[in-house]
């Protein structure tokens, strides 16, 4: 059975490119662009993996994180946060959210599948 992967990124095509790797590799996904239907999306698609973008228009998603992470049926679902927004500090706050990893753009996709089959193996 394919794993299944949330992709939560409001830049259409970085979400077609990381829905299009993904789902060359074998892996079943879910797009959301609007963080604010990102948790709702989660609770019924239920994710091995989320990527999250952290620079979301309307919400944050470091706030999308620690949600997720006070979720009952979510907390258990690995993050990987990927975002432009990569300064001094920035990993150790993605992390202190709840992130399992951190990938900063522009992402490659040998890092990027790299990190992907580390947090779902």
């Amino acid at each position: 059975m394919a794993k299944r992967i949330l992709v939560v990124e409001d830049n259409d095509l970085n979400r077609k490119l990381f829905c299009d790797v993904l789902k060359a590799n074998g892996f079943e996904v879910e797009p959301v662009a609007d963080g604010e239907l990102a948790l709702n999306a989660a609770r019924a698609f239920a994710p091995d993996l989320a990527i999250m973008d952290i620079q979301l228009p309307n919400i944050s998603g470091l706030d999308l994180i620690s949600a997720m992470k006070r979720d009952v049926s979510l907390h258990d679902v690995p993050i990987l946060a990927v975002t432009a927004y990569a300064g001094k500090g920035d990993e150790q706050r993605i992390r202190d959210a709840g992130a399992a990893d951190y990938l900063s753009k522009p992402v490659s996709i040998g890092p990027f599948m790299a990190a992907v089959r580390k947090l779902v193996d």
